[in-house]
């Protein structure tokens, strides 16, 4: 089995479906540069069909991309096909990526269908998109609550009908990990030809677990993962592409990797949280601006005498200058003795403790204690 995860990123696309967060032709190709550059495999540059600005986008994204796939979005509509492929007609590696609803809640109540309907209908999606790309993408949308038997039987449909990847979305965030793994081991064991095509994960994070279910997919045999910087999507947002390329940098020993260039994702999360106006939460695993920051005492005495006590990460790996050794009334001595010695003040053990019951009221009364703070605090008289 290949051992590359394939970074597909939907940013553009599921990520922009945040309200609030539309973006410009404009702002989508510098984006989608910074994709490229990062080393994303394939970009979801839009849903070319939904309106004449994300058309233009998608076009114009596929002729600034220089290295990665691009990807339009469709219905298993032929105009929706039809209308992608045009859009993605300057693409040096176009993929149309169509699909249908999989799961009996969707078939029922979005399709008003059955089984059998809904299978013709995504064979013919491929075999149309077929027509104008070699590369085509399937989704059976909800797939995370489908019957895995007859999505089993579809996954062996358009994987004939000439899919390259079929995406198996979890689309309402409803999985367990342990079920994740399971949906996938079924269909590696149960869909005779499943070695044509790649199984990806598409995972939402409604319970908060769209990172676990996706390094569950891995673990059964999904070789592709669909992802948004900053974990941004619609409701609780997609899987984040940081979490996953950095938890598969961490466990080499799960034998698999991207070709994401780890030290961009800091830069490129802030790029796209002032550009789609969404701030990235303080602790967010990665690029929080929390992410590497001590204020602890006890971590700030380990941190400071070997950092992988506490970091299992180099902030430098993903592009952070710095750990940062945040001064609070939750700080030990050996977090303000190394913050003056920065500042070049050195004090003795005595002096330290001396000043350290001083520096414990400012810390109650302010919350946090900068450089500024401390160098007066030193200054006064004892």
């Amino acid at each position: 089995m290949n051992n590359k995860v394939y970074v597909f990123d939907t940013t553009l696309r599921d990520g922009e479906q945040v309200p609030g967060c539309q973006l410009s032709t404009q702002e989508k190709v510098m984006i989608a540069i910074e994709l490229d550059k990062l080393g994303v495999d394939i970009i979801e540059a839009g849903f070319p069909v939904s309106s004449p600005g994300d058309f233009k986008s998608v076009v114009e994204v596929s002729k600034a991309v220089k290295n990665a796939t691009v990807c339009g979005l469709t219905r298993a509509v032929q105009n929706d096909i039809d209308v992608a492929a045009d859009a993605l007609k300057y693409a040096k590696r176009p993929r149309i990526h169509t699909g249908i609803g999989a799961s009996d809640i969707h078939i029922k109540y979005k399709f008003n269908s059955n089984y059998d309907d809904i299978l013709e209908r995504g064979v013919a999606a491929v075999k149309y998109a077929k027509k104008y790309v070699e590369d085509v993408e399937f989704y059976a949308e909800d797939a995370g609550r489908a019957d895995i038997e007859f999505l089993a039987r579809l996954t062996e449909a358009v994987i004939k009908a000439g899919a390259t990847v079929v995406n198996l979305p979890d689309t309402t965030g409803y999985l367990l990990p342990n079920q994740t793994f399971d949906r996938v081991s079924y269909l590696m064991n149960n869909v005779p030809n499943v070695d044509k095509a790649i199984l990806s994960m598409h995972n939402h994070n409604d319970l908060g677990m769209a990172t676990a279910n996706t390094i569950a997919g891995i673990q059964a045999g999904a070789r592709q993962v669909e992802v948004t910087i900053n974990g941004i999507g619609e409701r609780a947002g997609n899987t984040s592409l940081e979490e996953v390329a950095m938890t598969l940098k961490v466990h080499r020993d799960l034998g698999v990797y991207t070709d994401i260039d780890a030290k961009g994702l800091a830069p490129l999360s802030k790029l796209i949280a002032k550009t789609m106006r969404m701030p990235v939460q303080a602790n967010k695993a990665i690029v929080g601006r929390n992410a590497f920051a001590h204020s602890s005492g006890i971590h700030q005495d380990g941190f400071l005498k070997h950092a992988e006590n506490y970091e299992i990460i180099a902030p430098q790996d993903v592009g952070v200058d710095k750990s940062d050794i945040v001064l609070t009334a939750r700080s030990g001595r050996h977090a303000i003795k190394h913050r003056l010695e920065l500042l070049g003040f050195n004090l003795s053990r005595d002096e330290v403790t001396e000043l350290y019951d001083r520096f414990l009221e400012l810390a109650d009364e302010i919350k946090e204690v900068n450089d500024r703070d401390l160098v007066k605090l030193l200054k006064l008289p004892a």
